[in-house]
Order: C-alpha cells, then sequence, then structure tokens
C-alpha cells in the first residue's frame, strides 16, 4: 500500500549509542509529516526470532518456564529463539537473506534445543513485529504438532528452563491470571487455533 496519507516520518539523524554483537540501540531526530522535528527517539534493532505452539501426541502444549528479566520474573511461554545469523551478531537488517537462518530451520532447531521435541508437522502462521512502535525486529510464529520427546534438553549458556506440558484449558487460565505474558505467545495461541 502507498503511503497516499502522507504520514511517514523522516529520520533526520541518527545516533548509535549502544552498537555491539548484542544491540543496536538507537537516539534519533525525525521530521513529521507537518515539517516539525522530534528528539530523542529511541529505537533498537534485535534479530528476528520464532515463537512455536507445539504440541504432544496427545494434544498437550509443550511450555516452558524461565525467568525474564524485563518484568523480572519466572514465566510460562511456549518455545521461542533467536535466528541465527552467519556474522554471530544478535541484530541486524532482515532483508540480508544469505546471512540469516531459515526460519523454519531455527523453530526446528529452537524446539529440540530448549524441550527435546521433534515434530514432521509444521505450518508457518505469521511474520509479525515484536514492538513496531520501538523495535525493527519480527516474530515467526509457528505449529508443530505430533511432537515426540526424542533428546533431552541442549541449552546455551544463559538459558535456564523447564519443560512443562499443559492442557488448553491451564494456559487460558495462566494467561488470565498473568502466569503467561508474552503478548507474542498468547497471539500464537489464539492463530493456532484456527491453524
Amino acid at each position: 500500500m502507498r503511503d497516499t496519507e502522507n504520514l511517514a516520518w523522516e529520520e533526520v539523524s541518527c545516533e548509535h549509542i549502544v552498537q555491539d554483537e548484542w544491540i543496536d540501540f538507537r537516539k534519533s531526530e525525525y521530521r513529521f509529516p507537518d515539517g516539525r522535528t522530534f528528539a530523542p527517539f529511541y529505537s533498537y534493532s534485535r534479530r528476528d526470532y520464532v515463537v512455536i505452539v507445539a504440541t504432544d501426541e496427545d494434544g498437550n502444549y509443550i511450555c516452558v518456564r524461565q525467568y525474564r528479566q524485563g518484568i523480572k520474573r519466572v514465566t510460562t511461554e511456549f518455545c521461542a529463539g533467536g535466528i541465527e545469523r552467519a556474522d554471530g551478531k544478535e541484530y541486524g537488517n532482515r532483508s540480508d537473506a544469505q546471512n540469516v537462518e531459515d526460519a523454519l530451520a531455527a523453530a526446528k532447531r529452537e524446539l529440540m534445543e530448549e524441550t527435546g521435541y521433534e515434530s514432521n508437522d509444521w505450518k508457518f502462521l505469521l511474520s509479525v513485529p515484536s514492538n513496531a512502535t520501538m523495535a525493527d525486529n519480527y516474530a515467526n510464529i509457528f505449529v508443530a504438532k505430533n511432537c515426540k520427546k526424542v533428546s533431552g534438553q541442549s541449552l546455551d549458556e544463559t538459558e535456564f528452563l523447564n519443560v512443562h506440558l499443559h492442557t488448553r484449558s491451564q494456559i487460558d487460565e495462566m494467561i488470565q491470571t498473568g502466569e503467561f505474558p508474552q503478548a507474542t505467545h498468547v497471539l500464537a495461541l489464539l492463530l493456532s487455533d484456527k491453524a
């Protein structure tokens, strides 16, 4: 869709406050459509990631519990993880396809590493911005059905998580009580209902 409404902002300047292997955190000045400028506006770049709504052969949802430093508590959520980049950075332009792992390959890898489950029944649902106001990365949502436990976990050095199986009614209750708080994961669950 063309921008016939003249709503786009023009970036006038950009300062990379932190730009290391983990994040590109920026301070920008923008020109609004009416000509006024605004600064500072903070944004960041992180790598794209996958979220997997996985169910086992009995229809139980395969979830993980782990600490989330942003809200400073342990939560229940679906298996998820970053899409690997050939340059080793934790951020980058998603149009740089030759340097980015295939999203389905990343989903299969993350499910196996975090839970020890695998599936031969995968479906891609949606690629959605994780936080369109401040970040440029996307969540790629997948469904994996009839998952089988084939190994133990193979976690990264910063991952500490436990695997739990839940029924749909248990997840619905956790959403209501705030124990399943990740918005993208709730979206993934609702989209999986139609898959």
